[in-house]
């Protein structure tokens, strides 16, 4: 590495580590290498030519972390604000390019107050290269966006387009403008925290995919990240010994966790907990959209992607951040051939102009295309509702799941008994005499029309099988689909999902 004397106290003044700092701190010791040291800027406008921008204001190199190679930058705000001009940029992009071709994942510090002003276009180059190789590089190795301080204007679009986005409490702001334009436009007062900082995007935008209390936590969650995903498109998924299942303990918990009273809530995270391998549960996007549940975890020591709706939220109803949040993340676990595990608590999609007028037809729609056009083992346990159209995207067998569970309990249907008697039988509703007439039939709906007895006997699900039974059906349909090949795709280019 360069010999460089870094201007680490300006960063520690701002409670922030530098960037070589940040880099040591995410690596494997000893195991980072920097490239493109002796890079620098070639422009002469505004005294340009005079200044020394060492590095170009970005570390760019290769480490290990877990032991597996990576590519790593980190922009250096105190050099020059961390300003991107076009060689800053064409070092990134570069490492991009390389990370590709070595099949490795690509992991940016951004810190940095946006285009170099001086440099004009050229700036705006940088920011071109940095952006066609983040397409190039999508779906072929994982990119991993640290904000690591401010990231606003064009630069936020690097990390949009990146798989994983980590933001730091108190550190992170990520913005297309910053307050001062806001004041200026819209006459609003608003602080850097309240417009795009860490828990705007972690709670309400869904930018940022983990929300951490300090820069060592954050790049602790990155480290536990790299040990789930593949690191390259291809790479086979190994299971890992160190991960361990309770199976007495966990077989008596999971036949507990419906509450008798079927519109009651429940947290769908205690059905993961019981099947999956004990604490390998790594939820992705916790505080985005919890009526949906989605993250990485381990059966039998390979990695598995897990989406479930949460009745304690909302009773797990689908909407258009969730919709969205379940599309994303489906298709991620297609890209890597990351099996998927979902599941399924649903009483619909969430009615009511709000949702109408945001585009719950467009977002909804996102779940059924990424789920079609998956070609990965699926496996899909219905735990209780399963009504309209949500049962339909929520990777039903007519979506391509390869096995379907349904727990005995579980109600299958157009929709829930209350809501078909008050069209089937509206009339009788409103009049009390009749009360005994509905009552029987509402039963009558239920015995015969919700039951997965139903769905089971059209071949819809696989088998009707008991909660204690999940963990060891789930963990043998996926190595029974171990070795499944994709489906011949009609002739096309690529299809287009609707965004």
């Amino acid at each position: 590495m360069a010999n460089y004397t870094y201007n680490v106290e300006k960063q520690h003044e701002k409670g922030k580590l530098h960037a070589i700092e940040r880099i040591n701190a995410l690596c494997d010791p000893d195991t980072f290498f920097e490239i493109y040291s002796a890079a620098r800027h070639n422009c002469t406008s505004f005294g340009m030519e005079k200044k020394e921008i060492p590095y170009d204001g970005v570390i760019t190199g290769f480490g290990k972390i877990n032991g597996k190679k990576v590519a790593v930058y980190a922009q250096d705000f105190t050099v020059q604000g961390g300003s991107l001009g076009k060689v800053h940029g064409q070092k990134i992009a570069e490492l991009i390019e390389k990370a590709i071709d070595a099949r490795c994942p690509v992991i940016g510090l951004n810190d940095s107050g946006g285009a170099r002003i001086q440099e004009g276009v050229d700036a705006l180059c940088g920011y071109g290269d940095l952006f066609y190789q983040n397409v190039r590089a999508s779906g072929t190795v994982p990119q991993i966006s640290i904000i690591a301080g401010p990231c606003a204007g064009g630069a936020v679009y690097s990390p949009g387009i990146t798989d994983f986005i980590f933001a730091v409490d108190q550190i992170s702001q990520l913005f297309i403008t910053g307050p001062k334009v806001v004041k200026s436009v819209l006459s609003m007062d608003i602080t850097a925290e309240e417009l795009g900082g860490a828990t705007i995007h972690s709670t309400k935008s869904g930018v940022a995919h983990f929300r951490s209390t300090s820069e060592k936590e954050c790049y602790e969650q990155v480290r536990r990240l790299l040990d789930y995903i593949p690191h390259y498109y291809g790479e086979e998924i190994v299971a890992d010994a160190k991960f361990k299942f309770d199976e007495r303990k966990k077989t008596k918990k999971i036949a507990e966790v419906l509450p008798e009273e079927s519109k009651k809530g429940y947290d769908i995270r205690e059905v993961i907990d019981c099947v999956v391998d004990d604490d390998s549960f790594f939820e992705v996007m916790a505080e985005f959209a919890p009526m949906s549940v989605v993250g990485f975890a381990k059966i039998e020591g390979k990695s598995v992607g897990i989406v479930a709706n949460n009745p304690a939220v909302w009773g797990g109803l689908l909407n258009c951040d969730s919709s969205d949040k379940i599309a994303r993340f489906v298709r991620y676990c297609d890209a890597y051939n990351v099996p998927l595990v979902n599941f399924v608590d649903v009483p619909g999609f969430l009615p009511g102009p709000d949702e109408e007028q945001k585009g719950i037809i467009r977002h909804g729609a996102k779940v059924i295309y990424a789920y079609s056009e998956a070609t990965v083992p699926k496996v899909t346990v219905i735990t209780r509702k399963a009504y309209g159209g949500a049962y339909i995207a929520m990777c039903s067998k007519h979506l391509g799941a390869d096995f379907v569970y349904a727990w005995p309990k579980a109600e299958i249907a157009v929709m829930g008994a209350e809501g078909a008697l008050g069209i089937l039988y509206a009339k009788e509703m409103k009049d009390p005499a009749q009360a005994a007439l509905v009552a029987q039939k509402s039963q009558e709906y239920k015995d015969t029309i919700m039951t997965p007895t139903i769905a089971a006997q059209r071949d819809y699900v696989s088998e009707i099988i008991d909660p204690e039974q999940t963990r060891e059906r789930v963990a043998r349909s996926l190595e029974f689909l171990s070795n499944k090949t994709q489906n011949v795709a009609p002739a096309k280019k690529h299809g287009n999902i609707p965004l």
